[in-house]
């Protein structure tokens, strides 16, 4: 049984990431291999994950480490169905979720897990101090919790409506209370309520967890019985793909995620492999006060400057995308790209320019009142090396359009320091992959940072108007005005998307799950 969450948030290839479909056989792990205890799951990851207190990181290595760590109240099919988590039983409507947990939850240090300990952990995340970027994500705020450790129930009030409030609440990680305010212990992974626990940090080299022999609330009826599961998980970073590649085959490296040319020798292998489809190729634009892209009529013309179908070309494999909501459940599944994102048009995008003030000088680069149009682009290096072709195949039409655009490939932690933070950026190729269009909402409306994640400084009424009337309406009765929402910020340009990805998790001597990263409860080990 396959299970999932929603889909945090993706920025580029460093935030958040799911479904899953598994494929192949598996070498080691074929019809005719036989399961075995007592083994160590060793997964290949790109970067450092940094901070893993589940209320502040916003990366996606780090949660999908996290996944290991803490359980959540419900988890998610990929059909949109909910099975248990931690809670047994639950009601939820646009406004109140109500949950009953399952009896003997235990913390990592055998302390039982209450009612009261999940509601103050709502009651953390919400809390402004915690600073978390989940809040408007995932929980909305103003969002209060109460626990009532008799009847083992808690009981969510969420601080505006949630069309998705089950499934937006109930994928919250929970951590013991113990640790709720020891921010040092949050970021070392302490506190686990899930399957495994952290034993030991060696920070850009690896992370190593040991199994919970007390976890037995596994999704649904999940057996901790059952043959094959590991009894350690080793998450070992290793930034090049060739030798992630090289290990998986060797079997000294049970799973990596291959996006590059390496991935033809897995394939040929015929491992086991699990596919995600996410953005790959996405443009957003800075609009804060006193950048050029503030104004929509420079956006545009970008946009139009660029041939994004030459650029799909050289992202192997991408597809066209439909939406900005790639993964399941992905309720409303309508196509708002098309007829809504400006097409190629080279003449177009000089004439938008021109009429911008933006005049072109003797060396053909556009100039207004003195001053370059001369812009900062940054994306993530989790793209690879053909993410990098695609972003130098960007700039050099933007030169063509007269505009001067400096390529700046980021890592996780600088992304996050950039988009969040110093706010020193004008066009950005990180995407944003969610699986519920409520989640793009602190994206692209409220907030900007340090208070808030509108990154970008959207400030958009037709968007804001579209989320208000879906968010009052109960999943997908408010799929129209999502869609609407989503139009307005494809009409607008503030965001452009332009490539979607089918990316790779191949595995020797084991099978999992994915979703927002491996499933723990999902790993089977192979002789």
């Amino acid at each position: 049984m396959r299970h999932r969450t929603p889909l945090i948030a993706l920025l580029g290839a460093t935030a958040l990431v799911l479904t899953s479909c598994a494929g192949g056989g598996a070498a080691g792990a074929g019809k005719d291999a036989a399961l075995a205890n007592g083994k160590t799951f060793t997964s290949a990851i790109a970067t450092d994950p940094g901070n893993l207190d589940p209320f502040v990181t916003a990366m996606s290595i780090a949660r999908s480490i996290d996944r290991f760590l803490y359980s959540r109240l419900i988890e998610v099919k990929d059909d949109g169905t909910v099975t248990s988590g931690l809670a047994e039983k639950w009601t939820a409507d646009t406004t109140t979720a109500t949950f009953t947990l399952r009896d003997k939850l235990t913390c990592e240090d055998g302390t039982p897990l209450t009612a009261s300990d999940v509601a103050a952990n709502i009651a953390h995340l919400t809390d402004p101090a915690t600073g978390s970027p989940l809040v408007g994500l995932q929980v909305q705020p103003g969002t209060t919790a109460v626990g009532d450790d008799a009847t083992r129930t808690v009981t969510v009030t969420s601080g505006r409506p949630d069309a998705f409030l089950l499934d937006n609440v109930g994928s919250i990680a929970i951590v013991c209370g113990s640790v709720l305010n020891d921010p040092k212990a949050l970021a070392a992974g302490k506190g686990a309520t899930g399957m495994f626990t952290m034993t030991e940090i060696t920070p850009n080299s690896q992370y190593t967890l040991t199994r919970r022999k007390d976890f037995a609330w596994g999704p649904g009826t999940w057996d901790p019985t059952q043959k094959g599961l590991p009894d350690k998980v080793v998450f070992r970073v290793i930034p090049n793909e060739t030798t992630a590649a090289n290990l998986v085959l060797s079997g000294e490296v049970n799973a990596a995620e291959v996006a590059g040319p390496d991935r033809k020798r897995l394939q040929d292998a015929k491992l086991f492999h699990t596919q995600i489809i996410a953005p790959v190729g996405q443009l957003s634009f800075n609009q804060a006060a006193g950048r050029p892209t503030k104004d929509p009529a420079v956006r545009k013309a970008l946009a139009q400057a660029v041939d994004l179908a030459q650029v799909r070309q050289v992202l192997a494999e991408s597809t066209e995308p439909t939406g900005l909501v790639t993964v399941a459940p992905n309720p409303c599944r309508a196509d708002t790209v098309k007829g809504n994102v400006p097409g190629f048009d080279a003449k177009a995008a000089d004439a938008a320019l021109d009429a911008a003030g933006w005049k072109r000088g003797s060396d053909g680069m556009r100039v207004k009142d003195g001053k370059p149009l001369a812009l900062k682009m940054i994306f993530p290096t989790l793209l690879g090396d053909t993410g990098t072709a695609g972003v130098e195949l960007l700039q050099s039409m933007w030169k063509k359009a007269g505009v001067n655009v400096t390529t700046t490939p980021v890592d996780g932690p600088a992304l996050s320091e950039t988009l969040f933070s110093s706010g020193d950026w004008d066009i950005s190729g990180a995407a944003i992959t969610v699986s519920l269009p409520s989640m793009l909402v602190p994206f692209y409306s409220g907030p900007t940072p340090p208070n808030g994640t509108n990154f970008a400084s959207v400030d958009d009424p037709a968007y804001t108007a579209a989320v208000a009337a879906a968010s009052a309406k109960p999943g997908t009765e408010g799929c129209s005005d999502w869609a609407a929402a989503e139009k307005a910020l494809l009409t607008t340009t503030t965001v452009v998307p332009y490539a979607d990805i089918a990316r790779t998790i191949f595995a020797n001597k084991a099978t999992f799950t994915e979703g927002d990263g491996i499933d723990p409860t999902s790993i089977r080990m192979y002789q």
